[in-house]
C-alpha cells in the first residue's frame, strides 16, 4: 500500500498539550475506523505551526477523506517514493 506524507497547518500546533494530542489521536483513530477500507496511520511529528503525518492508504483521496471525517486540514498530501538517511537509500518503512 502506498505511503503518504501529510502536512497539516495548525496554528499553535507546537503548544498542544499531551491531553490535546491524545484527543487528536482518538479523533484520528475514529476516522480511520469509519473509512471501512485499508488505512494505517503510522506516526506524526509536530513542528512549529504544522503537524506532519505518515499514513498508508490506497489513494491520496483516502487521505483527504480521513482528514474530512476527522476535521483535520490536509494542506499537502504527497506519496513517499523514496527514503534515505545517513546510511543511504533504504526501503520505505511498513
Amino acid at each position: 500500500m502506498p505511503t503518504f506524507l501529510v502536512e497539516r497547518e495548525i496554528p499553535g500546533a507546537s503548544k498542544l498539550t499531551c491531553d490535546e494530542l491524545r484527543g487528536i489521536t482518538q479523533t484520528s483513530n475514529d476516522a480511520v475506523a469509519a473509512l471501512s477500507r485499508p488505512y494505517t496511520w503510522r506516526h506524526s511529528y509536530v513542528a512549529g505551526d504544522k503537524i506532519y503525518c505518515v499514513h498508508e492508504a490506497q489513494t491520496a483521496a483516502d487521505i483527504r477523506e480521513h482528514a474530512r471525517r476527522g476535521g483535520f486540514p490536509a494542506n499537502l498530501v504527497s506519496e513517499i517514493t523514496a527514503v534515505f538517511d545517513s546510511t543511504g537509500p533504504r526501503e520505505v518503512p511498513v
